[in-house]
């Protein structure tokens, strides 16, 4: 027989369950506060030797990258290259993932290995040729041509993540709509993606966030029509440093905005909770 754990052991390990996460939130949170300080610190302060956080705020970093920088027509421009990206890929990805999910065909694993093997190459090897394409094809340096970039990096995780989201949604539902008249498309609008959707919503955001971080491909694909991370890296990283950390506050915002809301379903995006 199993000896049962006393109240002190028990105790114990709590106390130091309670340490272990304490140490981790505070890994993670601590680059997000400096970043914080920093961006709405005045200049004057934030380079003052002896103080090690500063004491001063303001806004007026912000105020001159928006206008002074035009980081504004950034943002708008990285808002339309998420979405059009984000759009694109489930077009997409949702009929790959659920053919992927439902139908048994011969190297069907081989198939999803060699999906997953596309984001095995680094950007830096892709960026150059799509840039010449995109220049024969009309599309660089422009939306289009960026939200295109952005979907082939983010096609590969939507078709497998959609794929393991629509696993999770029993058969036997479609099946059942199926018997009472509905078609295979009927029963996936009406049965299936509903019981779905917060799984979907969740890797819908996660590829509106991989395409608002993304700073190397459009870097290279854009000289007028850059996204707010390709505007900061051209000038904002060649401004002061407050600027610098001005300009990553900006880009953490949506993100953990995003990732606030949808906290519930990211152990539903990866379809091991979704009933």
């Amino acid at each position: 027989m199993k000896r049962q754990k006393t109240p002190m052991v028990l105790k114990i390990k709590q106390v130091i369950t309670i340490i272990i996460v304490g140490l981790i939130v505070i890994w993670f949170l601590t680059p997000l506060v400096l970043i914080t300080i920093s961006a709405f610190a005045s200049p004057s302060d934030y380079y003052q030797i002896d103080k090690v956080i500063p004491t001063h705020f303001t806004l007026s970093q912000f105020k001159s990258l928006f206008f002074e920088l035009e980081a504004w027509k950034a943002i708008l421009t990285s808002i339309k290259v998420a979405v059009v990206t984000m759009l694109l890929s489930f077009v997409i990805g949702l009929p790959a993932g659920y053919a992927l999910s439902r139908y048994i065909f011969p190297g069907k694993n081989f198939l999803k290995l060699l999906i997953l093997a596309t984001r095995m190459f680094p950007l830096m090897i892709l960026a150059i040729p799509l840039l010449i394409i995109f220049m024969r094809m009309g599309v660089s340096d422009s939306i289009w041509g960026t939200s295109l970039a952005h979907t082939a990096m983010v096609l590969p995780m939507i078709i497998l993540i959609s794929s393991s989201i629509l696993s999770g949604v029993s058969v036997d539902y479609e099946e059942a709509a199926m018997i009472f008249g509905l078609s295979r498309i009927q029963a996936f609008f009406k049965i299936t993606l509903p019981l779905a959707l917060p799984g979907l919503a969740a890797s819908a955001i996660f590829a509106f966030i991989i395409s608002w971080n993304e700073v190397f491909v459009a870097t290279i694909l854009t000289l007028t029509n850059r996204t707010l991370p390709a505007h900061i890296l051209k000038t904002a990283m060649a401004s002061p440093d407050y600027f610098k950390f001005t300009g990553g506050f900006i880009m953490a915002i949506p993100a953990m905005v995003f990732i606030f809301f949808v906290r519930r379903h990211l152990v539903t995006m990866w379809g091991i909770s979704l009933k």
